[in-house]
């Protein structure tokens, strides 16, 4: 069986990995919906979170069931937010590429794991600016165990120490100068369970791109004015795209980049 999944077409493995995704989101959508809030994930079953009525199986297709209901609840006609689907389409061609780029491997399985992950990561902390301890502390204990596999043990510890650490620093100097929080505690645990994952070099990478890409974004928002410079802004999504980036490229980025700092050969 295992030998016949991994003999499969990468068209096929891929269109696997895009409907996995797209179940993968809906249950994405519920731990965005409940984790905040601190309730269970796994009861009550999916309901309108208007009338309360439990969602029917045939009604929990993912993007399929939306457009037949044409986007509102068969049982009080609520509309529903086209975040959902769009949710489960996102997750579902991240988890399509994940199953391309890596095939029948362990690291499909771990950044199979990983991806959706940084789905719910993302629309939580751009919705309440918070990154719940329930996913991060786990997370740094499975960047661990992941992060041992994919590049050695020490390679992970150091990238813990080095992404917690610098986060930590940066983030108590912060207050000793301002007297208040420049960074929460869950992006020092975020980036400490991104570096254990990824390693030293890796998590460097991810800080530089996630810093890079909220700089660009506070700068267009400050264009606009739409942002100042006392605005808060959630580094989630941006820790979580560039470590997307990172599983994605990373490698190959920082190898082209070492490439140039490397004198030609006389």
């Amino acid at each position: 069986m295992i030998e016949n999944i991994s003999n499969l077409p990468p068209w096929t493995f891929t269109l696997i990995g895009f409907i996995f995704g797209l179940m993968v989101g809906s249950f994405a959508n519920v731990c965005i919906s409940r984790l905040p809030k601190k309730e269970s994930i796994a009861f009550p079953a999916s309901h309108c979170p208007k009338c309360n009525t439990p969602i029917h199986a045939t009604d929990n297709i993912p993007i399929l069931s939306y457009l037949l209901l044409k986007g509102q609840c068969r049982s009080c006609k609520v509309k529903i937010s086209p975040i959902y689907p769009a949710i489960e389409l996102v997750t579902g061609l991240l988890m399509a590429a994940v199953f391309y780029r890596f095939g029948f491997t362990w690291e499909c399985l771990i950044f199979a794991i990983v991806v959706p992950t940084l789905v719910i990561i993302t629309m939580i902390d751009i919705e309440h600016q918070i990154i719940p301890d329930i996913i991060t502390l786990p997370g740094i204990i499975f960047g661990l165990a992941a992060g041992s596999y994919l590049n050695g043990w020490l390679d992970s510890v150091l990238g813990l120490a080095l992404g917690g650490g610098f986060f930590w620093i940066l983030a108590e100097g912060y207050f000793r100068l301002r007297g208040q929080m420049g960074m929460g505690g869950g992006d020092i645990k975020y980036i400490a369970a991104a570096g254990a994952l990824m390693g030293w070099v890796q998590v460097l990478f991810i800080i530089f791109i996630g810093a890079l890409a909220g700089g660009i974004f506070g700068g267009i928002g400050m264009g606009v004015q739409k942002l100042n410079f006392l605005s808060r802004i959630p580094f989630g999504p941006f820790l979580a795209l560039a470590t997307l980036i990172s599983i994605f490229f990373g490698n190959s980025i920082v190898d082209w980049y070492l490439s140039l700092m490397t004198p030609p050969p006389l």
